[in-house]
């Protein structure tokens, strides 16, 4: 797992969502698939299909000569009003030369609002943290229901 193309990820999201980009595009990679369908789960994004750079329905199937140049399209969602952005900051909170991990008692105290150690709680409304876990990519609500233990990915608010 690369912490660094992670990065790329969140700090791609939220500047598409800052330029009012309704689709974008990143590199395939299985992290970055479980992020983003967790995100479209949560509700912030409206789309997330499986294309090649210039299209984002392309029909061919992925074959050894063309897996590097799959990407992921993203739709991207906005408030119907305003026009305001739903992703405003992706932030991560494991750095490649950090990475922070916790185990269940410490995603519950997160959950309920508390900080544990360096990592602030979740304190506003639809604020969502990703964990990776033995189990795969989850909200961190999830793991602390399910009492899995893992390493805290990054914020989405």
């Amino acid at each position: 797992m690369s912490l660094v193309s992670l990065s790329h990820l969140c700090s791609h999201l939220q500047n598409a969502s800052r330029a009012r980009l309704t689709t974008t595009q990143t590199p395939y990679t299985a992290l970055h698939l479980s992020l983003l369908l967790h995100l479209q789960r949560s509700g912030f994004l409206s789309s997330l299909t499986l294309g090649t750079p210039r299209t984002p329905h392309d029909p061919a199937p992925v074959t050894q000569s063309n897996v590097s140049s799959r990407r992921l399209w993203v739709g991207l969602k906005y408030y119907p009003v305003t026009n305001e952005p739903l992703i405003t900051k992706v932030s991560m909170v494991s750095k490649p030369t950090k990475r922070i991990w916790m185990g269940a008692d410490g995603f519950g105290r997160l959950v309920r609002g508390g900080d544990e150690g360096c990592v602030r709680g979740l304190r506003n409304p639809g604020e969502c943290l990703f964990v990776s876990t033995d189990r795969g990519v989850m909200e961190i609500r999830e793991a602390a229901r399910r009492k899995i233990g893992g390493m805290v990915l990054c914020r989405v608010v």
